[in-house]
C-alpha cells in the first residue's frame, strides 16, 4: 500500500532531503525508520520538494510503499519512534487510493517562507532558523521590487548553475515581503520552483532593502537572464517549505 506523509523537520546539520554520500539526508532516516515497518527492507521515499541542506519544513509531503495491512495512525506513530532523536516528525500519514497521485508531480502549489532577522543582535531562539541582516532593510522597498517578478517569466538570473530543469520559465502566483517587528518575512507561492530560486530572489531582494540597488534594477535584472546580474544566494537557514498543495488532498480525510 501506498502511503502518504506529511513532514516536519528542522534541515539543520542534514545534507538536504535526498540521499547523499557526504552526510545524512533525511530521505536515508525517514528510510531507516521505514524499514522497521517493512521486515527490515528499506524501501523507498519520494518527496515533492527536495530542500537543500539547511533548509525546513512545516508540510513536507512525501510517499513510501508499506505492508497494505498497517492503518495510517499506526504508520505515523510507528515512524516518529523510529524517527527519533532526529528532528523529523510525521504529522500525517493517509492510503493513497489513486494510483496516478505523485508527492511531485501531482503538486499544484508549493508555498515557501524566508525570514530575515532585521537587528543589530544576533539571533539566540530563532538560531538556524533565520537569516541575521544587522543593516536596517526597507521592507516596502522590498516588496515594491518582488513584485516585478510576480507572473510568468524567464528566471534564469535567479537560477543556480547546477539547476537541471529542462526550463527556466516559472510562474509565481504570490512573492510579498512584510515587516513583523524585528523580522523581515517573504512569502512566496508557485506551482514549482529553479534550483536556489527563492534564496537567489532574497539575496537580490536583500540589496534593494540595504539601498544597495534601486527597485528599478530588479526589472534590468529579470531582462538580463543572466545569474551574474542578480544579487547573492541567501542563507539556506532562513528558508521553510510551508506547503504543498493538490487537487485532491491525500490527507482530507485525516
Amino acid at each position: 500500500m501506498r502511503f502518504a506523509l506529511k513532514l516536519e523537520y528542522d534541515g539543520t546539520g542534514f545534507v538536504g532531503w535526498q540521499r547523499q554520500d557526504n552526510g545524512v539526508s533525511i530521505q536515508e532516516v525517514l528510510e531507516r525508520a521505514a524499514a522497521a515497518l517493512n521486515g527490515g527492507s528499506i524501501p523507498s521515499a519520494v518527496v515533492a520538494g527536495r530542500t537543500d541542506a539547511g533548509v525546513h519544513a512545516e508540510a513536507q509531503v512525501a510517499s513510501i510503499d508499506l505492508p497494505d495491512h498497517l492503518a495510517p495512525h499506526t504508520v505515523a506513530d510507528a515512524l516518529n519512534f523510529h524517527l527519533k532523536p532526529h528532528r523529523v516528525v510525521v504529522l500525517e500519514a493517509a492510503h493513497v487510493t489513486d494510483p496516478d497521485w505523485h508527492p511531485r508531480f501531482s503538486a499544484t502549489e508549493r508555498r515557501y517562507r524566508y525570514v530575515i532577522l532585521n537587528r543589530r543582535a544576533r539571533p539566540a531562539h530563532d538560531s538556524g532558523f533565520v537569516w541575521h541582516v544587522k543593516q536596517s532593510l526597507d521592507a516596502e522597498a522590498m516588496h515594491t521590487a518582488a513584485q516585478i517578478l510576480v507572473g510568468r517569466h524567464d528566471f534564469s538570473s535567479f537560477r543556480a548553475a547546477a539547476c537541471q530543469a529542462n526550463s527556466p520559465i516559472r510562474t509565481l502566483s504570490t512573492l510579498t515581503v512584510h515587516r513583523s517587528e524585528q523580522k523581515l518575512v517573504i512569502e512566496v507561492v508557485a506551482r514549482s520552483f529553479l534550483h536556489h530560486q527563492v534564496r537567489n530572489m532574497v539575496g537580490t531582494l536583500k540589496l534593494i532593502g540595504e539601498g544597495t540597488w534601486p527597485i528599478t534594477k530588479m526589472t534590468d535584472i529579470l531582462a538580463a537572464r543572466d545569474r551574474t546580474a542578480a544579487g547573492p544566494t541567501a542563507p539556506a537557514e532562513g528558508l521553510t517549505l510551508t506547503a504543498v498543495a493538490y487537487r485532491v488532498d491525500p490527507f482530507r480525510n485525516c
